[in-house]
């Protein structure tokens, strides 16, 4: 018997739970104003985040994912990308797509029902939020081709969560994006739970970066509460597959803080002692611990930034809340370029009855 192959997996780490950095930093970390830009734009996402929930329990908000304890994941992803490369995201990245121009209001449009959040004024190439899962792995890859084929040096970056790793949409995602070549980087955000299904229940795989050697890229993993080593590790995948040197594949470890959605209860599935220890490793206090030991940071600047935060965020619901909803005859109008016979007749029924039903 000979050995025909070997493989391993890297893990990557550069500013631990105790806010302290592990090694020598990257230059982008040694720049306290953009650290303080990507602490910024979690304590946003977070801000964003409380408030959406509250709109939810109070009925002026659908069901909603919440990116509690996700946050460096997300933002890591958004300040890695270059402004023509394409998100592909699933529904926890508020933090990548506020670095990339969505507003906030286009945010709790869509999380509102309305189609009209998915119409970003910014990032006009990017994709919508993505609740299906896993679905947007094949579109990645998509994307990544017609980058390719057009010789354009832009990549698509592609996020979903450690139970899509079980869906065949990604795993054909990523073989063909491996056979083909393409510029294409999928990000695992592994945060233990595939809704209320646990990460060991769902694979036998010693790491989820691993089911990226079947398709011949390679896999990594990233310490994805650390938004410093999440920048690093997704900025260099994305520049080789603009290199033309073939797709990555990246697993960030975090932790799901809250249910699933808030049509969920992960208090009947999940022992809190867990979460507890969770918070341990919260991604902003970590950064935000960076900072005030390293001089950056106080306690003046602290309380400026969450009023600032929850002030931007007030502005953005009440915008949405004075946003007057689209009428009903939409509901037919984002399905298709040109609405099928079947359907088109339903609308006109539908604007026949309408005024006799008020």
């Amino acid at each position: 018997m000979k050995e025909v192959a070997t493989f391993s997996i890297s893990h990557t780490g550069i500013i631990d739970a105790d806010g302290k950095a592990t090694g020598e930093l990257p230059a982008f970390a040694r720049d306290a104003a953009e650290l303080i830009r990507l602490y910024r734009t979690m304590v946003l996402t977070r801000s964003f985040d409380a408030r959406a929930i509250a709109l939810q329990r109070t009925g002026r908000l659908g069901t909603y994912g919440s990116s509690l304890g996700q946050e460096a994941a997300a933002v890591g992803v958004g300040a890695a990308m270059r402004p023509d490369d394409v998100l592909l995201p699933s529904f926890r990245e508020t933090g990548a797509q506020l670095l990339r121009g969505v507003s906030l209001r286009e945010l709790f449009l869509y999380w509102g029902g309305d189609e009209r959040g998915s119409d970003f004024q910014a990032a006009r190439e990017d994709f919508p939020i993505c609740v299906p899962v896993g679905s947007q792995a094949p579109h990645a890859a998509g994307v990544a081709l017609a980058f390719k084929l057009r010789q354009q040096p832009r990549v698509a970056v592609c996020v979903f969560g450690d139970g899509a790793t079980s869906k065949g949409d990604v795993a054909e995602a990523a073989n063909i994006a491996g056979a083909w070549n393409l510029p294409v980087v999928f990000v695992v955000v592994n945060n233990g739970w595939a809704i209320s299904v646990p990460r060991d229940a769902q694979s036998a795989a010693g790491t989820l970066a691993q089911k990226a050697i079947a398709a011949g890229m390679p896999g990594v993993q990233v310490d994805g509460n650390d938004v410093v080593a999440v920048r690093v590790v997704v900025g260099e995948a994305i520049e080789r597959a603009r290199r033309g040197e073939g797709p990555g594949w990246i697993e960030a470890l975090t932790y799901r803080l809250a249910d699933h959605t808030t049509a969920d209860d992960a208090s009947r599935y999940r022992d809190p002692a867990e979460v507890t220890a969770a918070w341990k490793a919260d991604p902003i206090a970590r950064l935000r611990t960076w900072l005030v030991a390293s001089g950056a940071w106080g306690r003046q600047q602290e309380q400026d930034l969450l009023q600032a935060c929850t002030a931007e965020v007030d502005a953005a619901a009440a915008a949405y809340l004075e946003t007057p909803p689209q009428a009903p005859e939409t509901v037919f109008d984002y399905l298709y370029a040109t609405l099928p016979a079947a359907l088109a007749e339903q609308r006109a029924r539908f604007l026949a009855e309408a005024p006799r039903h008020g």
